[in-house]
């Protein structure tokens, strides 16, 4: 075998092993041994294969892991170009570090990992955050309970100040969403609180009484926070056993009460002040009757009634069909907001806290039985008359007379 032979067999062996030749791919990870290194360039030895070289702008990332670079410190960087200009392989670390980045939270993706995430801006949808050198988003659903801005009536302007304050401000995260192809990253830090108040929430139960501090109150209810930052929701139906139009006319900010657990979902927990008080409906069929006049105060007017307070707890409804025997057309004409009337009872659901309330006075009902009898004995009276009258007429008249004896008595009569 000559010389060539030789060595183009040794090549081929080579080739097909795998050993000799393997140039990475455009956009690849490739690890490297650094050669030399200055401010503008670094040029890597990729195993002998081929030497890398990353310069101006591709030099530059965020992480700390390619500061203070050394000849000899083993490195990543990401493949630009297979061969520039000089033959050397086109590498940044730039591109490398986000692609480190991306893999790391893909893998925080399927595990319980909470991370840092320092806010950089705000709109009105929620906050821009920076998260492993990566642009992500935490929606205002995703906020804890701390940072969520629960505003009145939910203005936006005053929503977004507030998210606005959060620039700067780190928040623990978890990853959500990622879509490395579209470099999408949403982020949630709600997510997180709930991980971290698993072991918190099983120190409690439905039933149990807890005193807290109240963090916000909305048209919906009171946020009371308690313990280790743990927050609780009173429903506006669970502030207290009367109607309720504004949860603020009982409690405000910064008030310090005291509430019921009545549910626990997950890391919800849901609040009840009226489990703390007596339920002023027992017992109520001993202070109203049915058909009983009361007087009470109209405390809100709807299309179809009128909302009326009897007395501090209980509530009843007018409803428009019993305010007048004729129909009405404007509500608004027959009373108004804060004005007394007088009014009657005509139904009770102590059960269900309900009270039918009538302006017009319900009509005495009738003797169901007296009715029956008075019917049956005119009844009977007028059968007994039917039945007697031609009995005794049939009795008492007399058989009619003959055509003959007509005649001789027509005669008589005119002599």
């Amino acid at each position: 075998m000559t010389t060539k032979e030789n060595k183009d067999s040794v090549m081929s062996k080579l080739l097909e092993e795998k050993q000799y030749f393997n140039l990475p791919k455009t956009g690849e990870l490739v690890t490297g041994v650094v050669i030399s290194c200055n401010k503008n360039e670094v040029h890597i030895d990729l195993g002998g294969v081929a030497t890398g070289i990353v310069r101006g702008r591709e030099r530059y990332d965020e992480s700390d892991e390619y500061k203070n670079l050394k000849p000899g410190d083993t490195i990543q960087a990401t493949v630009l170009e297979l061969e520039n200009e000089n033959g050397e392989v086109e590498l940044s670390f730039q591109y490398a570090g986000k692609q480190k980045a991306w893999q790391a939270l893909r893998d925080l993706e399927t595990t319980t990992s909470i991370i840092s995430a320092q806010i950089t801006d705000a709109n009105k949808g929620g906050l821009m955050v920076r998260v492993e050198n990566l642009n992500g988003f935490l929606p205002v659903s995703q906020l804890s309970p701390e940072h969520y801005p629960r505003i009145p009536g939910g203005d936006k302007n005053r929503i977004l100040e507030i998210l606005k304050g959060y620039i700067g401000k780190k928040f623990e995260v978890k990853v959500m969403d990622i879509n490395e192809e579209e470099e999408k990253l949403i982020v949630s830090e709600k997510a997180a609180w709930e991980e971290t108040q698993k072991d918190v929430l099983g120190k409690y139960q439905v039933g149990q009484q807890v005193e807290g501090i109240v963090t916000a109150v909305t048209d919906f209810g009171i946020f009371v926070e308690f313990d280790d930052k743990l927050e609780g929701l009173i429903h506006i139906s669970e502030i207290a056993w009367q109607r309720i139009d504004n949860p603020n006319d009982f409690v405000k900010v910064g008030q310090r009460i005291t509430a019921e657990i009545i549910g626990i979902e997950n890391s919800k927990i849901f609040l009840s002040m009226k489990k703390m008080q007596k339920d002023p409906w027992d017992g109520i069929e001993k202070k109203y009757k049915i058909g009983q006049k009361v007087k009470g105060k109209i405390i809100k007017i709807n299309p179809f009634g009128l909302f009326v307070e009897l007395d501090k707890n209980i509530h009843g409804l007018a409803h428009i069909s019993q305010l007048s025997e004729k129909p009405i057309a404007n509500i608004n004409d027959f009373a108004k907001a804060g004005e007394e009337i007088d009014l009657y009872v005509v139904s009770m659901d102590p059960r269900n806290h309900r009270l039918g309330l009538s302006a017009v006075k319900p009509k005495e009902e009738k003797s169901i039985p007296e009715v029956k009898e008075t019917v049956e004995t005119k009844t009977t009276e007028a059968t007994e008359e039917v039945t007697e009258k031609p009995a005794e007429e049939a009795t008492e008249k007399a058989p009619e007379e003959t055509k003959e004896e007509k005649k001789k008595k027509k005669k008589e009569a005119k002599k």
